[in-house]
């Protein structure tokens, strides 16, 4: 529940907002938010009310409406959330929770951000604080006298805020972007000084000077029409330091706004602090450059645009300094029952410093669903963010590598994946130094052991880490002073109101007994009762007592499921027996599922119908409570579901695993040919391949890249049931098909799942597997900075592709094995391979290999000191193109030529070529050609253009990874 005014005035619930009604019903909520947990006497709400006489009623108008509101607050589970509006004699006073109100956690980040020592921490929290409102003050409201000036008041703050981040960014370097911030307000508001005399300095910095003396003329010239007056000192001094052209206002200086502080907390009125040293920028030097070395069939290692698109679930930095907000919990719970005790207990438990709070208890008691409730509710107390891992501890999925876990947590708190390190404990490392200064959540779902929480515990004292798990965790207790807070089973009357949340009050108090007994036969499982009120729900004619009684016979005939309690077991028996034949055939399958989630392809894949009949199936299910919908077409088991539903068809297993296997293969090479089209297909079905009934459609590179991008997880775990299962024909092709990710996050520890890939084929002694699998892994080792291994492994690629006919293969393994010698200083052989890959090529009239094995020649003839022979290898390249795909490889042998033109002594021309080979670069989003471009041109040019180009290039690669 939350209570808004920052914008309509509202009350959010889980179900939506409550349905207010007229205006004047709006502003006594208004009126008793404004003044929460103080009593408003009668006469004050008149005067909100009204604007001029009130009627002689309105003392009774003022109780209608405190009563239909306060209806309407019971009616959402106020009491719940600790909300409660009460009479006082002549007053009426509204309880409730400070965190509650958008106006109360606005003041608390602006009280935040005077704390912050740092620019980058100051403007987060800023820019936290203007995203809660939606839109004017207390909108939607009647506002009398009162109202109105509290209106204004909240105005005044957010403008005051928005200058605030604007001298944030100028602190941080990003005039462009304060400029634009106020430009939008300064328009609303043309009679604000303050605000013009910021946005003169930010043009100014930004080297927009003209803009900036403009906006002052035009501000001066609108105060004396409307007003009558002159510029007052703020708008007076900006266009003196302006004119004056003193460093501190100059363009690309730091952005001391007037009157600043040496510091973030001073300069928002706090005392100032010593600022936190900035994280280290990644070092350019050790980026990989994707067009360096080739892929696997045809290699696209050029075609890396500037941000993978839906590459990554969680936000990276848009600005160099500025950090965007962090959030990886899933959605809230809904439809939450009691656990007031627990959450309170939680509540306790995050109080103390650098607390571990632990929620232990059996499968299926709502752990995680008690943790997310509390998370969601205490946001406000998180300004830095809230992390989120399920660590899969009890999942027969398999736990996720901790490098994996810290990875993303690194991602999420604006960590460019190339400053990410290999190595858990160095990650590991790298998370506690960033999360020393702030305030986090890190919610650690489904552990298992007391070392996996250990490992991913943030450094900070003021950060609270919430931990589920299935064990007691003794260990965690005794090393790091986690506080335990034991979940039990729910009692019978809060397992009473969660089935009248979902049958309604008036079906559960016709049955008290009988609703009674249900919730115990249920073992008190919040699974088990909404399954057995979702059967009820849709049947309103049976009564719960009939129920109770058939619940009660099918639980001492029943199997016990490898769990604690049969509750969960007798529910779902009975509901599957009601369902229709297709779903039931359906949920059976998706037993066999060797993901973590699914979609109705994957479903029509491992059923054997189409993805219509499927999500049909999927719809039912839903409604029965048997899966659960996380996102738009994305669908999960619950462990105890699944594990009930491979038990109801075991004999299907191998025909449903192949089917969901070669849709995945499917899948694939759909997203493969549209993120990389033109080149020629990685491999042949496997021998008994089964043809989806229909297969997802990309639209375009980013939809493709976002599918691999969020089913790497699955299509690893996939390729792991395939090894099991002795389908290695299967294992390699799923892995090896995910090469544009590989190519586009290369150093993202690929190499561990590429040798599975390996080890696939060997088993299934393919050597054309084999080969194309070396090729992969070996420029993968490449870009990690392991090349002696990668030499190791690149060595035998050719000669298998050899054996395998494969000359294109072989080709791709001759440039890629050429790179590794280049860089080990074998330049003579690397020369020697490079030219016989791009004969295979001319001889199987591939342009596109072709073309990639002459840029790495005349790169390597660039190198060998031969730039006659590196130019006329360069244009040989460039005579093969361009095809559209090819603007970022064209920018690169360009960049050769010039390179090679100023070896030669033709320096014009040599500049030339440079900075052709840079605007292409910039123009495709290239930012690793763009830097390597510009930084030969400042080896023989001063010029400031390519200095600014080159640093606002290199930003962008850093930030963006």
């Amino acid at each position: 529940m939350e209570f808004r005014l920052l914008g309509t005035v509202t009350v959010e619930t889980l179900a939506g907002p409550l349905p207010l009604g007229p205006a004047k019903r709006r502003s006594l909520l208004a009126a008793l938010v404004l003044s929460a947990n103080t009593p408003v006497p009668v006469g004050r709400l008149t005067d909100s009310l009204w604007d001029d006489t009130p009627p002689s009623q309105a003392r009774g108008v003022i109780q209608g409406h405190v009563s239909r509101l306060r209806a309407l607050l019971v009616g959402a589970d106020a009491e719940a959330y600790g909300v409660e509006l009460a009479t006082l004699g002549d007053a009426y006073v509204l309880r409730v929770p400070e965190t509650l109100v958008d106006a109360q956690r606005f003041e608390e980040l602006l009280m935040l951000a005077r704390e912050q020592r740092t620019w980058a921490d100051t403007a987060l929290m800023l820019k936290e604080a203007l995203s809660l409102w939606q839109g004017p003050a207390l909108s939607g409201a009647f506002t009398g006298p009162p109202l109105r000036a509290a209106a204004h008041s909240l105005e005044e703050s957010r403008l005051a805020t928005v200058e605030q981040l604007a001298r944030a960014y100028g602190e941080l370097g990003e005039h462009h972007r304060a400029a634009a911030l106020l430009a939008a307000e300064t328009a609303a508001h043309p009679l604000r000084e303050s605000l013009a005399a910021e946005l003169m300095l930010a043009l100014y910095r930004a080297g927009r000077q003209s803009e900036a003396l403009d906006r002052f003329h035009r501000t001066r010239r609108l105060l004396a029409d409307e007003l009558g007056i002159d510029p007052g000192h703020e708008l007076a001094d900006a266009y003196a330091l302006i004119l004056r052209g003193e460093p501190g206002a100059g363009p690309g200086g730091p952005g001391p706004g007037l009157g600043a502080a040496r510091g973030p907390a001073a300069a928002l009125g706090s005392a100032p602090g010593p600022a936190a040293a900035p994280v280290a920028a990644p070092d350019p030097a050790g980026a990989p450059d994707p067009a360096r070395t080739a892929g696997p069939a045809r290699t696209s290692d050029a075609a890396r645009p500037a941000a993978p698109a839906g590459a990554v679930p969680v936000p990276h930095p848009g600005h160099a300094g500025e950090p965007l907000p962090v959030d990886l919990l899933p959605r809230a719970p809904r439809g939450f029952h009691g656990r007031a005790a627990e959450l309170a207990a939680l509540t306790r438990a995050a109080a103390g410093e650098a607390p571990v709070c632990l929620v232990t208890g059996p499968a299926g008691v709502g752990k995680t669903a008690l943790a997310l409730h509390w998370a969601h509710r205490s946001g406000a107390l998180f300004p830095d963010g809230r992390l989120f891992a399920d660590l899969r501890g009890f999942s027969e999925a398999g736990e996720p590598a901790l490098v994996d876990v810290l990875r993303e947590f690194l991602l999420a708190l604006g960590v460019a994946p190339r400053r990410i390190p290999e190595s858990a404990p160095a990650a590991a490392a790298l998370f506690r130094s960033l999360s020393d200064r702030r305030r986090l959540l890190v919610v650690l779902d489904n552990a298992r052991d007391s070392a996996t929480v250990r490992a991913l515990l943030p450094g900070g004292t003021d950060c609270v880490t919430l931990v589920t798990s299935r064990h007691r965790l003794e260990g965690l207790i005794a090393s790091d002073a986690a506080r335990p807070v034991p979940l039990g089973t729910l009692e019978a009357d809060d397992g009473t109101a969660l089935l009248a949340g979902v049958l309604g009050e008036e079906r559960v108090r016709a049955e008290p007994v009988a609703a009674r007994r249900l919730a115990e036969l249920c073992g008190g499982l919040p699974l088990a009762l909404r399954v057995t009120a979702a059967r009820l729900a849709g049947r309103p004619h049976w009564t719960l007592a009939a129920l109770a009684d058939e619940l009660a016979d099918e639980r001492g005939r029943l199997a016990c499921l490898d769990v604690d309690d049969t509750g969960v077991a007798a529910a779902l028996r009975l509901t599957v027996q009601h369902l229709p034949p297709e779903a039931v055939h359906q949920f059976a399958r998706l037993g066999h599922h060797p993901g973590g989630h699914f979609d109705p392809y994957a479903a029509a894949a491992l059923a054997g119908t189409g993805p219509v009949a499927a999500a049909a199936a999927l719809e039912r299910l839903a409604a029965a409570h048997l899966v659960a919908e996380t996102a738009p077409g994305r669908w999960i088991l619950h462990d105890l579901v699944r594990l009930y539903a491979r038990g109801l068809d075991p004999a299907s297993a191998h025909e449903a695993l192949t089917g969901v296997l070669d849709h995945c293969i499917a899948t694939a090479l759909a997203a493969a040919d549209t993120a990389e089209p033109g080149g020629e297909p990685c491999f042949v079905l496997p021998d008994g391949y089964r043809k989806p009934a229909a297969v997802r459609d990309f639209a375009d590179r980013a939809e493709a890249m976002r599918w691999l991008a969020a089913e790497r997880e699955n299509l690893a775990l996939a390729a792991v049931a395939a090894r099991e299962a002795g389908l290695e024909d299967r294992a390699w092709r799923i892995i090896l098909l995910q090469w544009p990710q590989v190519v586009w996050r290369v150093r993202d520890n690929w190499a561990p799942l590429l040798e599975l890939a390996l080890e696939s084929a060997r088993a299934g002694k393919d050597a054309y597997a084999e080969s194309r699998v070396l090729t992969l892994l070996g420029w993968v080792l490449t870009e990690e900075g392991r090349t002696a291994e990668a030499a190791a492994v690149l060595e035998r690629s050719p000669v298998l592709a050899r054996e395998a006919g494969d000359p294109l293969g072989e080709a791709t393994a001759l440039i890629n094995l050429a790179v590794v010698q280049a860089e080990l200083g074998e330049l003579p052989t690397a020369l020697e391979n490079c030219g016989r890959a791009v004969e295979l090529c001319r001889e199987e009239e591939d342009r596109h290999t072709e073309m990639l094995g002459l840029q790495h020649l005349a790169r390597m003839r660039l190198t060998a000191h031969r730039p006659q022979e590196a130019l006329d290898c360069a244009r040989a390249a460039l005579d093969l193109g361009p095809e559209h795909e090819e603007a970022v490889r064209r920018s690169l042998l360009l960049a050769v030529c010039g390179e090679a033109r100023i070896a030669l002594g033709e320096e014009e021309d040599g500049i030339r070529l440079l900075d052709r080979a840079a605007q292409e670069a910039e123009k495709a989003g290239y930012d690793d050609g763009a830097v390597q471009a510009l930084e030969a041109l400042l080896r023989v040019s001063a010029r400031t253009d390519y200095r600014r180009r080159y640093d606002a290039a290199l930003r962008r690669l850093t930030d963006e990874g």
